[in-house]
């Protein structure tokens, strides 16, 4: 390849994943990691596993190691956005194939790789549309339990680590705690939260069509 060229090629391939979808509070969070070959032991080694499995100290604490030894794309699509987005989608398939492409399509803008794995969530259609023209000729699969493969657990990793950090951001900016989840202390909170800053103010901090939402307002 000649000098000139700003794509690198590269032996290994893509895992993708994102954190924040169940979740009401925060934002939505879709990494990609390029795992080199051969890394896959390096990475077991450390210790790398699907981001559901690991405390948020240990998430953490790998995102830092991860971050500084592998390229790695993280896309944050904070809850106005989120808002914004799926009022315009419609549907989250398509929101979250939206946010996949665009983390994947950062990596391939630095380096030239053939091969991507993400989990399943949805069509497969949704991320080949959503690619641009470098993405559209990568091999993309699509795998349940698709953190198997260390490339999408050290994605996972990525991914959680930067919700947690923002969701506490929006802890600390709002003056409450928002808890992660969707369970009755999520419920409470959206329902303290808008009593001390009002309805409007929730699409500064949640994701407005979980069902959430409409039981908090009803309950106005």
């Amino acid at each position: 390849m000649s000098a000139d060229k700003l794509v690198t090629e590269a032996a290994g391939h893509l895992g993708s994943d994102e954190s924040g979808k169940g979740d009401y509070f925060g934002p939505l969070v879709i990494a990609a990691f390029f795992c080199p070959e051969g890394q896959e032991p390096v990475l077991a080694e450390l210790g790398v596993r699907d981001s559901k499995a690991l405390s948020d100290k240990r998430v953490l604490a790998l995102d830092s190691a991860l971050q500084a030894g592998y390229v790695h794309s993280v896309v944050a699509v904070g809850p106005e956005k989120y808002n914004e987005l799926y009022d315009k989608f419609r549907n989250l398939n398509k929101l979250l194939a939206w946010g996949h492409a665009r983390a994947i399509e950062n990596i391939l803008e630095r380096m030239d790789v053939r091969r991507a794995v993400t989990d399943q969530f949805g069509d497969e259609r949704f991320i080949r549309q959503a690619l641009m023209t470098r993405g559209r000729t990568i091999e993309l699969e699509q795998r349940p339990r698709g953190e198997a493969d260390p490339a999408v657990a050290a994605a996972s990793i990525l991914a959680r680590a930067e919700f947690l950090r923002r969701l506490a951001a929006l802890s600390r900016e709002w003056g409450m705690e928002l808890h992660k989840g969707a369970g009755p202390p999520v419920e409470a909170a959206a329902a303290a939260f808008v009593s001390r800053h009002g309805a409007e103010a929730l699409s500064r901090v949640a994701k407005l069509h979980f069902k959430t939402t409409a039981r908090v307002l009803a309950g106005l």
